[in-house]
């Protein structure tokens, strides 16, 4: 159950209405998802956090895909059943399958349990790593 009710579109007050406006335009869709009506209860947050996601997650060196599988491969890290659902949709949109899921899951797995290994033997980092840093 939700913490706070969503703040629909016809309820919000004008900044947040703008915020809306500019992330219907942004995403050419028509519709504003249960997240950011969440946020919509302290516009500032609402604000903020578009624009961060909206300038991060923008055209740029890493493509969309790759962007779209990072970000669910941490959701996935941090078991946020919310993040894991949005951004499974928009890297199926940008062209993820099965397959790549799969494989990135496996990924995620394998490195969540050597870092945890490598934390609990407490693994000095070999020099030929810090040189690559």
């Amino acid at each position: 159950m939700p913490s706070v009710p969503p703040v629909e579109y016809a309820d919000a007050g004008p900044e947040v209405r703008a915020v809306y406006d500019d992330m219907m335009r942004t995403r050419g869709t028509d519709w504003i998802n249960n997240f950011w009506k969440a946020l919509a209860h302290h516009p500032p947050t609402l604000k903020r956090t578009w624009e961060s996601v909206k300038e991060v997650m923008a055209p740029g060196t890493i493509d969309a895909l790759t962007k779209e599988m990072v970000y669910l491969a941490v959701s996935a890290t941090n078991n946020c059943e919310y993040c894991i659902a949005s951004h499974t949709a928009a890297a199926r949109r940008a062209g993820m399958t099965d397959a790549m899921l799969a494989e990135l899951l496996a990924v995620v797995g394998m490195a969540n349990e050597t870092n945890r290994l490598a934390s609990g033997y407490r693994v000095d980092v070999d020099e030929r790593f810090k040189a690559a840093r």
